[in-house]
């Protein structure tokens, strides 16, 4: 039994019923080589597991002990770049397991590449071995940003070669286990609503209050729709605003790709910007910008309506809409307090707090500095109005957080750059595994990262 006693298995999801997944069977891979794995978050899961263990529960997707007996394709469609899509649903990926971590939330262990399924279409359900290593760096900074993200748990190189339209092939593949706050997407209510299941919908949605939320749901099903709807407007005012703070750039802010926990996940074309540029893309086919950096929480807040076009069918239209008007406040209120956590100061008072949000903001739209290493100087204690913040604008910043910094003792805060992750520095890691097989860059990159995370909770203010 790979499992201490802390393992709290708890396959929430079966009660749900067959309406909303298949029973899929994985792939057979030809070769187990480990890349990484997350032992961190298997301390936090009970799980207690020798190499073996690690190979058999996340690259031959046996059971864990009293879980799911077998895979489960979840159900969806969804808006992709706004033009509805009824045909798309898990088609390289499963969910293999739930559980309780170590503060009482439900958690998947979610795939990514373990095979096909009723929803890979013509698709081969394979993840190419880039494209596991580039999920890793995603959610390994993001956590580290305290952004709400997927954690990725474990990726193993799988032997197969494969054939891809947009990097050199034929390619090196591999499989992806991704822990997740649930894999209930926008997308999935999409699909409900699509075929008029009313039933299924207010099921879900109990579904979504109990075990996503920690919500003890009424007997009014409208009410309870209601409830939900508040909490993932919420949920996604965070999101888009973590995003921003991060100067992050999602790539594919499709509604299948809205989680309704408000977590990120699932990451393409992601990028992280530079500079504070509006029109900073991720995706090579995003043709128009619509995923653009700045134009991520009109993205999110449009998905959010069609969350609210489902919501509709069980509960009462004039309070969903007037919600749906509030988002930008929420936003606007989430982003002050997205800035504040990464500069690690304290709240004052909410319009204190918004003029400081609103000089850091046009400090970084004059584009004079990185986004990384406004944060990393600021925070860091250095001299706000030194040489290398001279301009007006920054030293407007530096007045604004006069007496506000906090002390810091990481030795993090001492080194001479930040810890960043632009694309640059994405392809010289996979330049090295691609050319050499080379994973040092790699490594020693992920633990760059987790040490910035510690730095960054040390000297933060409380979550």
């Amino acid at each position: 039994m790979p499992t201490a006693q802390s393992y709290r298995p708890e396959p929430g999801i079966l009660g749900l019923g067959d309406a909303y997944y298949d029973a899929v069977e994985p792939a057979r891979f030809p070769r187990c080589i480990p890349r990484f794995l997350n032992r961190r978050w298997a301390d936090r899961l009970g799980l207690e597991l020798t190499d073996e263990q690690w190979a058999a529960h996340f690259w031959r997707f046996e059971p864990l002990p009293e879980n799911l007996n077998q895979p489960l394709a979840l159900r969806y469609h969804g808006h992709q770049f706004r033009v509805y899509n009824p045909e798309i649903g898990d088609g390289r990926g499963f969910t293999f397991a739930q559980l309780r971590d170590d503060r009482s939330r439900l958690l998947d262990l979610g795939t990514k590449g373990s095979g096909q399924t009723p929803y890979s279409r013509t698709a081969d359900g394979r993840l190419t071995l880039k494209g596991g290593v580039r999920e890793v760096l995603a959610t390994e900074m993001l956590e580290a940003l305290g952004v709400n993200t997927s954690k990725t748990f474990a990726l193993f190189e799988t032997g197969e070669e494969l054939v891809r339209g947009d990097e050199p092939s034929p390619t090196r593949s591999s499989v992806l286990t991704r822990l997740s706050h649930g894999h209930i997407r926008i997308g999935t209510f999409q699909r409900l609503a699509f075929f008029g299941e009313v039933e299924n919908i207010n099921a879900l949605v109990l579904y979504c209050l109990e075990q996503l939320y920690a919500e003890q749901p009424v007997e009014n099903s409208g009410e309870n729709a209601l409830r939900l709807f508040d909490l993932v407007a919420s949920a996604t005012a965070r999101l888009a605003a973590s995003y921003m703070a991060a100067g992050f750039v999602h790539g594919v802010l499709n509604s299948d790709n809205i989680n309704v926990s408000g977590e990120s996940f699932d990451y393409g074309p992601w990028r992280f910007t530079p500079e504070w540029d509006p029109d900073f893309t991720a995706a090579y086919f995003d043709h128009y910008g619509l995923y653009s950096f700045g134009r991520q929480p009109e993205a999110i807040h449009w998905n959010l309506a069609q969350l609210a076009g489902c919501m509709s069918l069980v509960t009462e239209a004039p309070p969903l809409s007037d919600m749906l008007s509030s988002w930008s406040g929420r936003f606007e209120d989430e982003l002050v307090a997205a800035l504040l956590l990464r500069l690690g100061l304290d709240s004052i008072d909410r319009q204190a707090d918004r003029d400081l949000a609103a000089v850091l903001l046009k400090a970084f739209q004059s584009r004079e500095e990185k986004i990384d290493r406004v944060f990393f100087d600021w925070r860091g204690g250095r001299d706000p109005g030194g040489e290398r913040y001279g301009s007006e604008a920054f030293r407007a910043l530096a007045k604004a957080l006069e007496g506000r910094q906090r002390p810091v003792t990481h030795p993090y805060w001492s080194d001479a750059e930040p810890c960043s992750m632009h694309i640059d520095e994405v392809e010289s890691i996979w330049s090295a595994i691609a050319e050499n097989d080379d994973w040092k860059p790699f490594e020693t990159k992920v633990e760059a990262i987790r040490r910035m995370g510690d730095a960054m909770a040390e000297s933060g203010p409380p979550a």
